[in-house]
Parts: structure tokens; sequence; C-alpha cells
């Protein structure tokens, strides 16, 4: 609901709105981050001191690209030590397992026994032709097999150094993210605070930090809402979370890497950090009719449930993530058996149905590797709500169900959570077959030692199933319920045991209870609040459907081999915010409509009612204005809350009333921000050039020429080209920028190219003049005040930090490119000076920080120092690297953009321990920023690269048939351009 266009918003404590309850800011479209361009090839040092870098420009140089630079470049990357900071311990519990009370005979019970760089640039020459840019090729081309990481399926770092079983489990890829249950990360990371704020800037940053105090204040203790930006209760860090469960738009429940069940947003944009320990798989085993190992398939040793078998060895256990998927195996030591549990959400392109349902499956496959027969049974205990305040009032309820429809019969409970104002049903069920049982106990006490319902699965390996359902629960006490399946397992032989995990909660208000929304799943499960039942059938009889699809969308990236291991993991773990991100996707009923699709953009309804409402992208926002007026908490400054023609920040804060009450954010007036307008046409023009739709160009044509016209007033002097404010008018938020700049001019210039463009396609000349003059005017003035022979300069203020390196600095070019332009007669920037910018920020910004080993830092002064005049400089940002190595592959360097991007990988998902919680950024040591945060989905725009520099390689003219030519086939919608009037 919120774009991630503030970057000074901190983290989110408590309940987590979809702003960055977990530390930042959220939403927005999916390929908003700005990013830089490209890198030439490393060179080698003669020294360990930091690179300098003078801007005027110099003789060219040759480039040294001979074999022993890789090699020095891969052993500097993978063999320079880490500061891996404190070594904090992480607790696990304080349980005696030698209490228990099993029932299974100590020899029966196995316990866990483990305890200088330089930048080549050609000389400035005027208008003398481009240089040429490398041919498409392989990440992997330049680096031989024998070095780490070469298309190594398992190659996950350290993260299963602790693995100590054999077993590889049950159909698991051999590509994604990859760890061992026992593995403990080394690094313990902090949030960002006040004590990791320099002197110099929280001078700067006093008035706001006391406008923020206040405004924090009113928010918590007048107002009893959630703070959209969090300063004081910083979510910690939790090294812990894994593939959420759930389609887009219907609320997400994680499921940690460990298999707790730990972060949940069923209220949507409103998040809850809780690991609730009754919400367990466990396994019993029989032999000959006699139990022979039953165990809770956690590593927790919980203060409650004393009386389950708790502490599961780690050692021999491993997860794999491949969103939307994931695995758990579990080698069950001197049983001869092994359990595969994967598990499956509905997220599949171009699937508008399924990928809303609020469901996951959980599939047991179950190996036994021994010459006995076997009962086995899989218990899943789930309790009714969080154990918090939410539960507390009583009155909640469970009961089970079956349900039989088309041959097919699903068996389960479901767990009634009347709490206003969004109750909610939770169906915990299981697929009963011609070799499955499946029994269940309607009710138990989470909070008690558990012994009744461990001991009614350890008698029999079933549940009593009471008919019948619960007394609802009292006052401050809690209650759970568990569904179990049966099924044989022959001597070498293997056994199926389904389950699934739905929550029906379709009518849903937002925290200032005003307008009633509908989830988009209501549109084919319908609206009353008992869709439960069908929802958990119709997932246990679709999964299968689902995981070809989901292998067919992801089989061509995973089976090509010219890409690395880590790539692969990134590429499709990262969508994880798709669904995680406090996204919402609602129905929107006749009555409801904007007044603007009432008047100026009613072609917009037909799409409205087709495709519902989605919680990242609001067009029709724009038009809109609220003159509130409010203090901003950075400048003091008075103003309107929202002004028509600009783009919004974000939609609304989900703890009041989203698109009713747009910008939440409160630390600038974005209005006067420079990017966001740019961005929304950029974005426009490229989702057009790729999908070829005439009627959405048509839709979005007015809306750009409004906000363009709005962005006019920032071009002061009429050169053509824009200039910032003197203050962080811009999605970098806390780094000041005065005049025109790198980042911001480049959009600009980016922006108003398209804008040619849309304006031929429109059949505006008119327009098309206009723009075409400002382009020419904007492009000399770009050139002069920025270009200083190796890279464009941060701004043109006095102060010396205009001269820095900024990584995101060819953030236009980047659009430019994936939208088929910026090249031949569409070229804005010139190719040369692209190439050396992107060399310069891949010796300064990325090998010379860190080792060349965390991505590329924000700002780097030109002798080789990082940036630190902002808070934001000296900071690397996830999303803003992917994009900059898309640059880079996009002008040919794919080398230096796998590279430059890897960084980020093993240090968020290896070295951090923040997978399913990628950061929007951190620093060289000790912080990390804003968790959860939407821009790494720019990795995205890495396979559109190398999807467009393969199509471009393609068409290129081929020998054929000896002396003849063919040309390769044209892909691309460009021939599909016609004029959509």
């Amino acid at each position: 609901m919120a774009a991630p266009e503030s970057d000074l918003e901190g983290n989110r404590g408590g309940q987590r709105t979809q702003r960055d309850n977990r530390g930042g800011a959220r939403g927005g479209f999916i390929a908003v981050a700005a990013d830089a361009a490209a890198a030439a090839a490393p060179r080698l040092h003669r020294d360990t001191s930091s690179p300098r870098l003078s801007p005027a420009p110099g003789p060219p140089r040759r480039h040294l690209t001979t074999t022993v630079t890789r090699i020095w470049t891969w052993l500097a990357r993978y063999f320079v030590p880490e500061d891996l900071g404190p070594g904090i311990t992480e607790a696990v519990g304080t349980q005696d397992p030698g209490i228990m009370g099993t029932g299974v005979p100590a020899s029966e019970q196995t316990r866990c026994a483990k305890g200088d760089p330089q930048v080549d640039c050609p000389e400035d020459a005027g208008d003398t032709e481009a240089g040429q840019v490398t041919d498409f090729e392989s990440p992997e081309d330049k680096r031989p097999q024998s070095e780490p990481g070469y298309s190594n399926p398992e190659d996950s770092g350290q993260l299963m150094a602790s693995y100590e079983g054999k077993a590889k489990g049950y159909q698991v890829p051999p590509f994604g993210w990859r760890i061992c249950l026992a593995h403990e990360f080394a690094e313990k990371r902090k949030p960002f605070n006040a004590n990791n704020v320099s002197l110099s800037n929280l001078i700067k940053h006093l008035g706001m930090g006391l406008r923020y105090l206040q405004w924090w204040y009113r928010k918590t203790q007048v107002e009893k809402k959630t703070p959209f930006i969090d300063l004081i209760n910083c979510v910690p860090l939790r090294q812990i979370y894994g593939c959420p469960l759930g389609g887009i738009g219907g609320g997400t429940i994680t499921r940690g890497w460990r298999g707790q069940f730990c972060r949940w947003q069923l209220n949507p944009g409103m998040y809850q950090h809780r690991t609730v320990i009754a919400d367990q798989f466990t396994v019993c085993l029989r032999r000959e009719g006699k139990t022979v190992y039953q165990q809770v398939l956690s590593v927790e040793r919980p203060s409650v449930l004393r009386s389950w078998n708790w502490g599961l060895c780690g050692y021999f256990a491993f997860y794999h993530a491949l969103y939307p998927r994931a695995w758990t195996v579990y080698q069950l030591p001197g049983q001869n058996v092994t359990l595969t549990c994967r598990q499956i959400t509905p997220i599949l392109p171009h699937d508008y149905q399924d990928s809303s349902l609020p469901v996951g499956v959980f599939v047991w496959d179950v190996e036994n590797e021994g010459d006995e027969a076997l009962d086995v049974s899989i218990m899943f205990s789930m309790r009714n709500g969080l154990g918090g305040g939410d539960d507390a009032i009583g009155g909640l309820w469970n009961e089970p169900f079956c349900l039989e429809r088309d041959g097919e019969t699903v068996q389960g409970l479901l767990l009634h959570h009347p709490a206003l104002p969004n109750p909610y049903t939770m169906a915990v069920a299981a697929r009963l077959t011609a070799d499955t049982t499946v029994t269940h106990i309607t009710a138990f006490d989470p909070d008690s030692t558990g012994q009744q319902v461990w001991q009614d699965l350890l008698q029999d390996g079933q549940l009593d199933s009471p008919a019948g359902r619960s007394t609802p629960s009292q006052k401050g006490a809690g209650i759970a319920g568990a569904v179990c399946v049966t099924g044989k397992l022959p001597p070498r032989g293997q056994c199926r045991l389904e389950f699934s995990l739905a929550w029906d909660m379709p009518r849903i208000m937002f925290g200032a209870k005003g307008q009633v929304y509908y989830r988009r799943y209501t549109r084919f499960f319908g609206r009353d609040g008992n869709a439960a039942p069908a929802l958990s059938h119709y997932a246990l009889c679709q999964y299968v459907d689902w995981e070809e699809k989901i292998s067919a969308w992801q089989s061509p990236v995973l089976d090509d081999r010219s890409l690395p291991a880590w790539y692969k993991s990134a590429l499709f773990n990262e969508l994880y915010f798709l669904a995680d991100g406090g996204t919402v996707w609602l129905e929107v009923p006749e009555d409801s409509l904007p007044e603007e699709l009432v008047e100026s953009m009613c072609q917009l309804r037909p799409i409205l009612r087709e495709y519902g409402r989605f919680g990242y992208l609001e067009a029709v926002a724009t038009l809109r204005e609220d003159l509130t007026r409010r203090q901003y908490l950075m400048s003091g400054v008075m103003a309107p809350v929202k002004r028509r023609n600009v783009i919004p920040h974000d939609i609304g804060d989900p703890d009041d009333e989203p698109w009713l009450r747009v910008n939440a954010y409160v630390v600038h007036d974005t209005a006067d921000w420079k990017d966001l307008n740019l961005k929304f046409v950029l974005q426009v023009y490229r989702d057009y050039y790729l999908t070829g739709d005439q009627g959405f160009l048509r839709d979005m044509w007015p809306v750009c020429l409004a906000v363009m016209e709005s962005e006019m007033k920032f071009d002061k002097d009429q050169d053509g080209l824009i200039e910032n404010g003197g203050y962080a008018d811009q999605t970098y938020d806390g780094w000041v920028t005065t005049g025109p700049s790198a980042y911001c001019g480049g959009l600009w210039l980016a922006a108003v190219a398209v804008m040619v463009q849309m304006a031929i396609l429109c059949g505006a000349h008119d327009v098309q003049d206009k723009f075409s003059s400002i382009l020419r005017r904007g492009q000399e003035a770009y050139e002069r005040l920025l270009w200083n022979g190796r890279y464009y300069n941060y701004d043109c203020s006095p102060q010396p930090q205009s001269c820095s390196i900024m990584s995101d600095q060819c953030a236009g070019q980047w659009f430019l490119r994936a939208s088929g332009l910026g090249e031949g007669d569409t070229e804005v920037f010139p190719t040369r000076h692209v190439v050396c910018a992107l060399q310069t920020i891949f010796e300064f910004n990325v090998r010379a920080f860190a080792g060349g080993a965390m991505g590329a830092v924000n700002g780097m002064q030109p002798h080789g120092v990082p940036d630190r005049s902002s808070v934001q400089s000296d900071e690397v940002w996830v999303g803003v690297v992917y994009g900059l190595a898309a640059t880079m592959i996009q002008e040919g360097l794919t080398w230096e953009g796998f590279q430059t991007a890897e960084g980020c990988y093993r240090t968020v998902w290896e070295r951090l321990g923040l997978a399913f919680q990628t950061p929007e950024a951190y620093c060289q040591q000790r912080v990390f920023r804003s968790l959860a945060y939407m821009r790494p989905l720019s990795i995205w725009a890495m396979q559109l690269a190398l999807q467009q520099q393969q199509q471009k390689k393609a068409s290129r003219p081929v020998a054929a048939h000896g002396t003849e030519l063919s040309t390769g086939p044209k892909l691309g919608p460009k021939e599909a351009m016609a004029n959509p009037k």
C-alpha cells in the first residue's frame, strides 16, 4: 500500500503496518527501485590502499583482462576476512529434555549428541562515436569451473556445514536457499537507531528528532494507534524466517526455517511477530502395534506443553526454500526413516484466481529405508489465534468438519476466531484416501503440559476424534486443536500424507474501522465467512496442478547452466514480498467506485471491476487532493497532505483508512520530491513496452501529462534540467541534494524521453515537439554540469560530497534500456559516459568497499572512502544494488553485474541471517535498516536485462549455409506498437 520511496523510516515495532512494520517503508510497484549501470573489466591492484580518482579526464589505458586478474578477484572475494561483529549466542530453550514424559523407552529415543583499483575511461572526444560495448555473455563465461560457486546446485556457503545426515529428501530440487536446522549465524546485527548516527548528523536532525517524538507520543498515547514509522520499538533481529504461506492479497503466515509458525499478517498490512508454540507437526512411528518413536519436529524446548517430546536434533535436518515452495527434510536417527515436508503456496503467473487464495499445503513424503513395515502418523496441531490480546476476550471455539466433493474427501478442524473488526476462521485439514486415516482432537489447552494429547497419540498413533463443537474459550484462556493423518509404510517403501492450512477472513476493515472491503478470493468462494472447508478441499485437490505450473514457470531459469546457483535462489525467493509485503487485493463493488472513475477516468471502471483493487499502484490517487494541513517532521513546515497531479508517496496507513486517506508518510512533503512523478512515467512506458497493451498506455497518458506538468516547476532556470531544492527531496530522504543532480536529473531526462515516445504513439504532435525541445536542452545541461570525465557528479552543491560517486547515478538509463530505448536514435546519455561511469562504480563502490563482498555502497568519495556526509550515503541498499547489476548487464557488463549482486545476496541470506526479510539497507558493520523491504524485487530487472541481451544477440545477422546471411527473430513488443487511438 505504500511506495518504497521513504528511506529515513527506520524500523517499526509491535504490530507491523504495511509501511514497514517490520522495519521501513513498504509497498509500491514491483520495480520502483532506481539503480545504476555497468562496469568494465576489473584491474589488479599494486597495493592495498583505497583507490583514488581524479575527476579530470586522463589518457586512455588498456584494460587488464588476463586470467590472473580474474583469479585475483575471486581470491579477494572469497578469502578477505569479514568483520563478523559481536558473537552473540541465541538461546534455544532451557527445558530439561529428561522430563518430557514421552512414554517411549529411553533405548528407543535418539537424542542430539552435539551439542587499489584504477578506472580506464576513453578520453572524452566530443561527438565521436561511442565506444564498443561487449556482446552478451554468461556470468559464468569468465570464470573457470573450479572456482567457488560455479553452477554448484548446493552452493549454500556455511549454512549446511552443521548437517550430519545423509538424507537428501524426496524430490528436493538442487537450487534454492538451503540451511541446516542446527545452524547458528555468528553475526548478530541490530536495527539502525540514533546511536548509529554521527554527532554531526545528529545535530543536523535535532529538530526532526524532537518533532518525531511529539508525533510518536500523539500517535501511540493519544490516538492509540500503531506508529507508521516506529523508531522507538524497533523490530529486533530474528534469524528465523522462511517461506510465507498464502496467496496474494489474502494475508500471510510465515513458517520459519526451523519449522515454527512465527510471523502473521492476517489483518491487512498489520504484522505480529510471534512464535506460536502449539503450532507444530509431530511424527509418531509404530512397529507391530507398538509406538517406537514420537517426536515434535521442532528444535525448541518451550516452557509449555512440557509433556511433549521437544528438542529435535537439528544436525539431521535441513530446510530448502525456492519460493513459492519449501522443503524440510528430517532424517530420524536410529529409525531408518526420512520425512520430507513440502510446503506449497499458489503463486502462479497469469492466474488471477488461485493466486489470491489464503491457503497453503503441506505434503509429507515418508521414506522407509528399513526392512520392517511401519505405521506413520503426522499430527498437525494449531492454536486458535496467536495467544495475544485478541484471544484474551474469549469466545473462541473449534469444530470438526468433513467435506466430500467430486469423489475427494477432506476432513479437519475449523478454528473460529470471532474477534472484531475482522473475524476469521482457520481450517486445519487433511486429505482422506484409501490408504490413510484422518483423526482429530477438537480442543486442548495450549498453555498446559499437553499430557492428554501426547498420550492420546502415543497410545495408537491416532487421536480420539470427539464429535461436535467445543465449548467457547473462557476469558484469558487459550484453545487449540489437532488433526492427525496415519498411513502404512511398507519395507523400503514410501507413503504420502497431505495437509492444508486455510484462513477465511472475507470481510476486512482497516484501522480506522470506516469502510468495509471484501478480499479478492471472495469472488470465487463467497463472502459469508464459511469458505474455509471449501478452500481446504480445493487446495488439497489442486496442489498437483499448482506445482506443475510452478515448475513450468521456474524451469527455464533453473535449467540454465550459465546462471549461478545463488542467483536462482535470489530471483525466486525475493518474490516472497509479493504476498508477504502487506499486499491488499480487494473486490470493488459498483457503489464504491472512486468518483474519478465516474468522471475523467471512467474507462478504467471495467478493468477495476474485473481485476479488483491492488494495493501497490493506484493511478487514480494521483488526481486527488487532500488540503488538510499537517507538520512535516524534517522541515517543520506546515503543508497539505496531498496535492493534485503528483504521485502519492503511499496510498495510506493500514491502521487508518487507505485509499481514502493517502500519504501516511510524514517525514517530508513528497509533493516536492523530484523522483516520484518521474518513476511513475517511466514505469508506465516500460510496462507498455513489455506488454504491448495499448489500452493501458491510452489510460495512463493523461495521468502522465498531468504529473510531468507538475514536475516542470522544478526547472527554475529553464535549461531543460530540473534542480533539487537543497534538502533530501527524493527517495534518499536523508541525503541532501542541491541543484542539478545525477540521480534526479537522469530520471528527468529519461522521463522526458519516454514522453516523446508516448506522444508519438498517441498522435500528440504538439506534446512531442515540446518534450523534444526540453530533452535537447536538458541533455546539454546535464553533460555540461555533471559529467567530470569519469562519472556524473552527485550534485552541483559547493560541498565536497558533490563529487561523490553515487551507485544510483545511472537510474534513468536503467529505465530506458528496460523500455527498449537509450541507444541508437533514442540515446539520451552517451554510451561511452554510461559505461565509464559504471566502470567507476564497480571499481570504487563495489570492489573498494568491504573487499568487494557486500554489494555497492550508495556513495563513495573519489579518494576511495565511503561518503559519510549523511545517514544513507554510506549504506548499501539491496534493491538499488540489484538494479545496478541489471544496468551493468544491459550495457554488456554481465560478469561485473553478477559480481555486484552476489555480494548483496550472500551478505543478506548467508551471513546476516535475514532470509525472507531482506532489508532496505545495511552498513559495512553492526546495523541493518528497514526489514522486509519491497525494493529488492528489482532483482527481476536482472532477469529482464539478461533476456533482452539474449534477444539482441539473437536478432543480429548470423551466418547460415556458408556465405548466406540470415537474421534471427526480432523479439519484443515494438512491432505491435501502433497508435493507441
